[in-house]
């Protein structure tokens, strides 16, 4: 399953990924690649990138939300990178699934 824009728990995002370096599709998931948590494309494309990395071959849309929702309201705003990111999840949650 892969998450879908009309499937996010929040609305608020803007869609306006502008330049090469700043489209998911040019960043891939990079670990020291900046991510703007306001921005739909790249909060999408990061999700699923989490998904796939973490194997979430039978993922629920349940999982996925609640990965959007610790990655706005719970990942410190200091930490910013796709890695330190996926980092603090990681340790956050280390056997207790998201």
């Amino acid at each position: 399953m892969k998450y879908q824009k009309s499937e996010m728990v929040y609305t608020d995002y803007k869609w306006t990924a502008k330049a090469d370096q700043d489209n998911p599709k040019y960043i891939g998931g990079q670990d020291a690649a900046m991510l703007n948590r306001e921005e739909g494309y790249e909060m999408l494309y990061f999700i699923n990138s989490l998904a796939t990395t973490w194997s979430w071959t039978n993922a629920t849309l349940s999982s996925f939300n609640n990965l959007e929702r610790i990655i706005r309201t719970e990942v410190p705003s200091n930490i910013r990178t796709h890695g330190g990111i996926k980092n603090w999840i990681e340790k956050q949650y280390a056997g207790k699934g998201i």
